[in-house]
């Protein structure tokens, strides 16, 4: 019973993590983006003094954050405005028309290929940013951010629809009288044990995976989400109706806990892998949180969330902006007076959502004895180069008591030294050693035969974007 309770921890903090940057793009990216634009134009009053003896490429109108901030909101609106050429209605009658068995197969198909969109939409949005942000010796350079940004227009906008299609199906699913779909699609759960308990795992391919499990159940809430919205529009709001989605609700997230939970539980006894990994996850992520609140940090925390968890708050929170302007009519001072009010209180919930979130982050670091790394300059590298590791794993007496556990990040070192990389038995991988039982001299003549692994910080789904955000 123990894999089950540490792995639902996991999940929470993760789902909470998501929750977290998802509302960041509806409460402060907005505020950000307002008081990037008033420095912009407000810049020629104030600003043009301070850039004078500087060279070009020093020369910055707008801070890294600023620019991407502006780029993010420009995106959404964007998007938002062509989500409106797509047709919901038309689209719900055209899937209800195929047969069950096709919609099986296009359901899957579509999880396929959100997550190949996911893999590749960060990569996406990082050239954007860097090159948006890099130093630029001449002014022609900056024609190079126009090719980016398209991309990463387009590839929101074909995101947005392919999250659309999901809810869609879902939508159908949930309201066919037999339910014969509904319970394929829950079913489809269930085929992911077969895919994968029977497979050799490493702890950080579990990482991986479970990075992956908690992405995808934030975004199957944001999908029943859609669905009860546009089931309760056509119902005129009835609030009898909500409890005759109810129990299909609360059956596809119950499918959803089982199968993650009977998933890891038999990876977890095949492999050999005890409980405590789930702790050392957490403290992974909540290393990255805290590291990423420090003033010196060299990523947004909306970023690190989704190289880390491959989840990308945009897409999704177009169309869930296009469902809600789509579902809910403001007519009145007094409805506008709500929608003032909801999004007060959004903002209330993100900052509680933060506070929270940190409090909790820091108590797992201290638990995991990783104070010292927060103090760490952060490491500097370019883009798609893996960063220096450390150069032994036994430096001195004082260092063979501490942990070698997942969450410990590489080490800043001099450019006169060498990195090389740590090798680790996979025994010993994620895992404390053992004390006085082993031997470093018996480490040494042991490690010409271990094949080489990652460090979990530095294991990422995607190509980190070596930009510094100030």
């Amino acid at each position: 019973m123990r894999i089950p309770r540490e792995l639902e921890k996991l999940m929470i903090f993760g789902i909470f993590l998501c929750l977290d940057a998802f509302l960041y793009v509806f409460t402060l990216l907005p505020l950000r983006v307002f008081l990037a634009v008033f420095r912009f134009i407000t810049l020629p009053c104030y600003g043009l003094r301070s850039h004078r003896g500087l060279r070009m490429s020093e020369r910055r109108l707008l801070q890294p954050a600023q620019v991407c901030d502006i780029f993010k909101g420009v995106i959404l609106v964007i998007c938002y405005f062509m989500m409106h050429y797509v047709d919901y209605s038309m689209m719900y009658h055209l899937i209800r028309g195929q047969s069950v068995i096709k919609l099986y197969i296009i359901y899957n198909m579509l999880e396929v290929a959100d997550r190949l969109f996911s893999s590749f939409g960060q990569d996406i949005l990082d050239a954007l940013y860097w090159t948006a942000t890099e130093p630029k010796e001449r002014k022609r350079a900056h024609i190079g951010v126009i090719p980016h940004f398209f991309m990463a227009v387009l590839y929101v906008f074909l995101h947005a629809i392919l999250i659309m299609v999901q809810a869609t199906t879902l939508n159908v699913a949930f309201n066919s009288h037999n339910k014969s779909l509904l319970t394929i699609m829950m079913s489809n759960n269930f085929v992911e044990i077969k895919g994968s308990v029977f497979k050799k795992f490493e702890k950080n391919n579990l990482f991986q995976m479970s990075n992956s499990d908690i992405k995808e159940r934030f975004t199957n809430y944001v999908l029943l989400l859609i669905v009860c919205l546009r089931n309760m529009e056509q119902f005129s709001w009835n609030p009898d109706h909500l409890w005759v989605l109810f129990p299909d609700v609360c059956m596809v997230i119950a499918s959803e806990i089982a199968v993650d939970i009977v998933k890891h539980a038999f990876i977890t006894k095949f492999n050999d892998i005890t409980a405590d990994v789930y702790s050392e996850y957490r403290a992974s992520l909540a290393f990255d949180l805290v590291s990423s609140r420090q003033k010196n940090a060299y990523t947004d925390y909306s970023d690190s969330v989704s190289r880390r968890m491959g989840f990308i708050p945009l897409p999704l929170a177009v169309l869930l902006i296009r469902v809600v302007t789509s579902s809910v009519k403001v007519q009145g001072v007094l409805a506008y007076a709500c929608v003032v009010l909801f999004y007060c209180g959004l903002i209330s919930l993100k900052v509680l959502n933060s506070i929270v979130l940190l409090g909790k982050s820091c108590q797992y670091v201290k638990e995991a004895n990783m104070e010292e790394k927060l103090f760490n300059p952060p490491p500097t590298g370019t883009p798609g180069k893996p960063l220096g590791k450390p150069q032994s794993k036994y430096k001195s007496s004082q260092e063979e008591k501490l942990p070698s556990s997942v969450t410990s990040q590489p080490v800043h070192q001099n450019e006169s030294v060498v990195p090389q990389l740590v090798t680790s038995n996979s025994d010993q991988f994620l895992t404390t050693p053992d004390g006085d039982e082993k031997d470093i001299t018996q480490d040494n003549s042991e490690s010409k035969h271990r094949s080489t692994k990652k460090d979990l910080l530095e294991i990422d789904r995607f190509t980190i974007c070596g930009n510094r955000i100030d």
